[in-house]
């Protein structure tokens, strides 16, 4: 597997996860698409350090980052939407017009 490959395979997950984020209107289905698009980066990454022979550990320390970061924005996520849900009765964005009481 070449870096183009890789990186071409990296554009389409970036790309379907801006899709998935700005079309749908659930809040599980955005933060899909938001994860869709760390994946993506995640993958470039890998594939640069991978491929540049050069054993930098650059590419493992960003990995293990935006892993890190993807959990925390899961957690943050699936929490928010559930206060949300349990507040206003809404699963979908477009039920809520504002966050204020």
């Amino acid at each position: 597997m070449t870096l183009t490959t890789v990186l071409l395979l990296a554009a389409a997950l970036i790309g379907i996860g801006i899709y998935g984020a700005l079309s749908q209107q659930s809040f599980v289905m955005l933060m899909m698409g938001l994860e869709l698009i760390l994946n993506g980066v995640m993958l470039a990454a890998v594939g640069f350090w991978a491929m540049s022979g050069a054993g930098a550990p650059e590419g493992q320390l960003l990995t293990i980052v935006v892993m890190a970061v993807m959990a925390i924005e899961m957690a943050m996520g699936f929490a928010l939407v559930v206060a949300v849900y349990r507040g206003k009765q809404a699963d979908v964005t477009e039920a809520i017009a504002d966050l204020r009481h």
